[in-house]
């Protein structure tokens, strides 16, 4: 169970959107973003501020209980994107309205939340059209 105070606190720390594809929740008003456990409680996760991001509905259902996935050009095993621990640019970047991975990190995760499904590409123009700041 994680208190109202640490919903609060992860909410606040990043910036009302979700960490992983950095949508912002004030574009989606009816839906509440829900707070994820990075690593999942079935791995051992805990339900502390350090463990804890805010996540958009689609990104939290795509990673599920996940703390790893394929690289999808290497093949190999790698861990998944953490928001507490990893820097946004240092595994993605925007090109245009999608979103490229720089590391293996980057790319299993953006293959593995469907960053650049068609949905979330046609969320991302019109947030540029409305004016809305990609910035990470």
């Amino acid at each position: 169970m994680i208190d109202q105070q640490t919903r609060e606190l992860v909410r606040e720390r990043a910036r009302n959107r979700c960490e992983y594809c950095l949508i912002p929740q004030e574009y989606l008003p009816l839906i509440t973003f829900p707070v994820d456990h990075i690593i999942a409680k079935q791995h051992g996760g805990d339900s502390q501020s350090n463990n804890l991001c805010l996540s958009c509905l689609k990104c939290n259902l795509q990673k599920g209980p996940n703390i790893a996935s394929l690289d999808p050009d290497t093949g190999l095993l790698v861990p998944l994107y953490n928001p507490r621990i990893d820097k946004w640019t240092d595994h993605f970047q925007y090109a245009g309205e999608t979103i490229t991975g720089l590391t293996p990190v980057g790319r299993a995760t953006i293959q593995l939340l469907g960053f650049n499904q068609e949905q979330q590409i046609e969320l991302r123009q019109a947030l540029i059209t409305d004016g809305w700041p990609l910035d990470p």
